[in-house]
Parts: C-alpha cells; structure tokens; sequence
C-alpha cells in the first residue's frame, strides 16, 4: 500500500530551513529510493499470500483477514518504540535494524512451512511488518535530510511514487511465483500427516519468493551498514510520546487521525478481497493465478491518481478533492456489488484511482495548524495505520456473515462516506487552530 510522509519529516524541513545544512550524499537517496520501493511493495504482497493461505488451510474470510490483522497490529504495537529506536541510534543504524528485522520476518516462512502451522506464518508476517514500520520511520524524514530545505516536498513525492511502483510490481510478480495451480487434491479432503504434507509442499513457493527477499534485503542493508557513518549531522528532540494523544482533543485533528485509520483499513480490505472476488462466477471466473494479475491494476491506479491528483490539487481545494474521492470510492463500490462480469470487476479496481489521493490529502488537512506540535501528531498517525488491521478483519466477518463479497463492501464503503464527510468539513472556513 501507499503510505504518506510522517509529520517527523516536517519538523525536520523546518530546522534544516533554520540551520540552513543538509547532507551531500547523492547515493544515498539511491538507498531510499529502494526502501520505499520495498517496503511498500511487501505490503501489497499480502494479497497474494491471502488467497493462497486460505485454499490451504481452510480459512474462513475472517480467519484469513488475520494476515492483515497481524501485519498492521505491528503499526500500532511498534510505531512508537521504532521511533524511539531511531531516535537513540539514528537514522542508519536504524534502517539496519528494520532491515534485519524484515529478513528474519521473511526467513520464518521456513519453519511455518515446515510445520505447516498458520499460526507461525502470522508470526512471521508480524516481525516482517515490524521492521517495515522502523524502515518508514527512517524513510521519511531522511529523504528531506538529503538535499536542500527548498527541494524536500519535491523528492518525497518522487519517493512516494517508488512507494505505489512497489505496491505494482510485487503483486504482479508474487502472484505468478506464489498463486500457482493448487493440486488436484483440496486440503478439506485430506486430514492428518497427509494434510500436513500437502500443505508444507504447497507453501514451497511462498518459502521461495521470501528467501529471495530476505537475501535483497540483507545486501541492501549490507550497503547501508557500510554508510552509517555518513549522517553525522543528524540531530533527534526529545519529546513526551504521551503528550501526543492530547491532539484528539481537536475535532480536526481527531477526525483526521480516524480518516486514516479508516482510509488504510478500506483501501486493504479491498485489495486483500480482488482476487476472491474475482474468481466468482458471476464477476470474472477466474482461478488464483488470473485473479491475481488484476492485482497491480488496483495499485497501480493509485500510482496514476497520484500524478493526477498532484496537478488538480494546485487549482481545487483539497477538502472538495478529498470528498470527491471518496463519494466516487463509494459510487463504483455500488455499481461492483449490483454489476457482474467486466464491469463488476472494473469498477471494485477503479476505487484504487479514487484511494490515489486520500492518505497524503487526509494527512495534511488534519495536520494543518498544528505548528510545534507536529512531532506529536506523528506518532498518532502512524498508530492510525493500525486501520489496516481492523476494518479488513472486519469485513472478513460480514463476508462470512452474509456468505457475499458484495455485501462485506458495505464496510470500506461506509469508511469513505466518514472521509467525505471529513473532506467536507476541513473544506469549511476554519474555527481555530490547535494551541502550539
């Protein structure tokens, strides 16, 4: 998924504008080009794991929504202690430690493999999102770090858009390397070794594609080991973390901060439901490895709204854009739900162009006016993402509640309606500012 810049990177902008230094290390913008490449692209790469871990084990819509449940708790769980971390060793000895930590995330498929356990494959989703979430808290304020104050803004939405090439690529190519043919034997009809076998073969592929990314990995934080010593000029302000949840006080704040909880969990509960929604028979028909090649074209639309969206939000309010966004989010939920075929299936892919905007534009209308406070603010957000954990488990529910995929989209839907509203409410003149 696409993730905006954390409210760290502003507070950074304003004492690099004050001091007036950056780093000179062109090189190492090459660096953080590639973790926003790879860190947004291991987390699309949960909507192949999806469907893939839901024929073999069984699961109920609800039981495989854990894979999002668990990926995202670990905003919540190590958003805070990740910025401490980097606080206290810096920004690239922090990058190694979220690196290594994503590998042996992705090294623990091999014995949740071997035991063939869902449980272990959780667990190993959990450490793999933990070293994500210390990876983007070095991303963001270091690519301002790098280069001049003036030019900041302009090189961290060239980083986001390496972000969203990720969130394209990876589900394309993980959905033909993970999402092969299952066997002609289903796992419902087999029962103990013979079970456990067959699902140990079957998860052979996953072990595969994430023993590749733990090799990546470690060469990328091999290179950035041996350039630890580069940013010596950096600085960290010590701050209370507690404070921060004194912002939701604000009513815009705090409506911003629940948009992005609901934003991340309807944009991944729609994206952890394209492939089973597409092999319905009534939308497309298709079998796993079909259904997850139409899983960039969600993305990537995305990616394409990004560009769009920059321009059009130079000429029209960002509060008309935002709710604009998401009634047309809420519109093509409808037509998907009550259509079938082609257009069912283009029109559920379509909201990934609507999603394009919200994450950046939610960030910086809830943030505005937030001054010294913007520190604070940041670990809200991030904390916010735990959105993504909740509404898609959520949705799993309903699924297996009301037995229909179409009826579960009630839920990211009724998530935009709120984010309308939002973008119709920052749109109004404002009432006040938070006290800085």
């Amino acid at each position: 998924m696409a993730l905006a810049p954390n409210l760290s990177a502003d507070r950074d902008l304003r004492a690099e504008e004050a001091e007036g230094t950056h780093v000179d290390a062109p090189e190492l913008r090459v660096f953080v080009l590639a973790l926003f490449f790879i860190f947004g692209g291991i987390t699309s790469l949960n909507d192949v794991i999806i469907p893939k871990l839901k024929d073999l084990f069984t699961l109920s819509y609800t039981q495989a929504m854990l894979v999002q449940f668990c990926f995202f708790t670990a905003y919540a769980v190590m958003g805070l202690p990740g910025a401490a971390l980097v606080k206290r060793i810096g920004y690239m000895r922090g990058a190694v430690v979220g690196l290594l930590t994503m590998m042996a995330g992705c090294l623990l498929f091999i014995p949740a493999s071997q035991s063939a356990t869902y449980g272990l494959f959780l667990f190993a989703l959990f450490v793999l999102a933990s070293g994500v979430v210390v990876v983007q808290v070095v991303t963001n304020p270091l690519i301002s770090l790098l280069g001049p104050a003036q030019t900041a803004h302009s090189r961290l939405s060239f980083a986001q858009a390496f972000n969203s090439l990720g969130t394209v690529i990876f589900p394309a190519v993980g959905a033909s390397l993970i999402l092969g043919d299952l066997k002609a034997v289903k796992a419902d009809a087999l029962t103990g070794p013979a079970l456990a076998a067959y699902r140990m073969a079957e998860t052979q592929t996953v072990v595969h594609t994430y023993t590749m990314l733990a090799l990546a990995l470690l060469v990328v934080a091999g290179v950035v080991w041996a350039n630890r010593h580069r940013l010596r000029e950096e600085h960290h302000e010590s701050s209370s973390l507690a404070a921060s949840f004194t912002l939701l006080r604000d009513k815009r704040f705090g409506l911003g901060a629940l948009c992005i909880f609901l934003y991340v969990g309807a944009e991944v509960s729609i994206g952890s439901l394209v492939v089973n929604y597409l092999k319905q028979p009534k939308v497309l028909g298709l079998d796993d490895v079909g259904a997850g090649l139409y899983i960039p074209y969600y993305w990537g639309g995305a990616l394409v709204g990004r560009f769009i969206g920059s321009a059009v939000l130079r000429a029209v309010s960002p509060g008309k854009v935002l709710a604009c966004n998401a009634v047309g989010a809420i519109a093509l939920i409808l037509i998907s739900a009550n259509a079938s075929g082609h257009l069912a299936a283009a029109s559920l892919l379509l909201v990934g162009l609507m999603n394009s905007i919200m994450f950046p534009t939610i960030f910086s209308l809830a943030c505005k006016g937030l001054g010294r406070r913007a520190a604070d603010g940041s670990g809200i957000i991030n904390i916010a993402i735990f959105g993504g954990a909740v509404v898609p488990i959520l949705t799993g529910a309903l699924a297996d509640v009301t037995a229909s995929l179409s009826l579960a989209l009630a839920l990211p839907a009724a998530c935009y309606a709120v984010i309308a509203y939002f973008g119709y409410y920052t749109h109004k003149p404002s009432k006040g500012a938070v006290k800085r």
